[in-house]
């Protein structure tokens, strides 16, 4: 009866630290996500840099006129120098934390979001990151987003 208490216990010990390693996980990984969004608005472009990966793929869904679908290629270096650069109106990207899948340094982070201008609302969509845990910190190495114009 003992040993089966004794087992018990441990048992749940164990399942209790692997729950609060992955909320942990999970409050790291979303702490930098929002660094991206919280230097977009600050206009500060180190702090943005400082998520992104050395090699970090930026990518937007972009739906065309005629119907067709394209995968456009962003230039980090050119999203950097325009965060940096003075601008009348701030760029207010809000998110919502819609999923976070962790597989030990990978990890995956879905946000629907709605961007202001100011205080004009001007697209939407939806963020897919990919970040990697590298010296001890999450980083975005991927990036793909959408944009519509029917925001509700």
């Amino acid at each position: 009866m003992k040993f089966k208490l004794i087992l018990f216990l441990t048992t749940a010990m164990l399942a209790y630290n692997a729950l609060w390693a992955q909320v942990d996980q999970n409050e790291e990984v979303k702490m930098a996500v929002r660094q991206l969004f919280e230097g977009m608005k600050k206009g500060d472009s180190a702090a943005v840099s400082r998520v992104f990966a050395e090699k970090v793929v930026f990518q937007t869904v972009v739906g065309k006129n005629d119907g067709t679908v394209s995968v456009s290629n962003g230039d980090v270096q050119a999203f950097l120098k325009a965060i940096g650069t003075p601008h009348t109106d701030v760029w207010d990207e809000r998110i919502e934390f819609s999923s976070v899948l962790i597989d030990g340094n990978l990890a995956s982070v879905w946000t629907p979001y709605k961007f202001y201008l100011g205080e004009k609302l001007l697209h939407c969509g939806v963020n897919s990151f990919q970040l990697v845990k590298l010296s001890g910190a999450w980083k975005i190495v991927y990036l793909i987003d959408t944009r519509r114009k029917d925001c509700m």
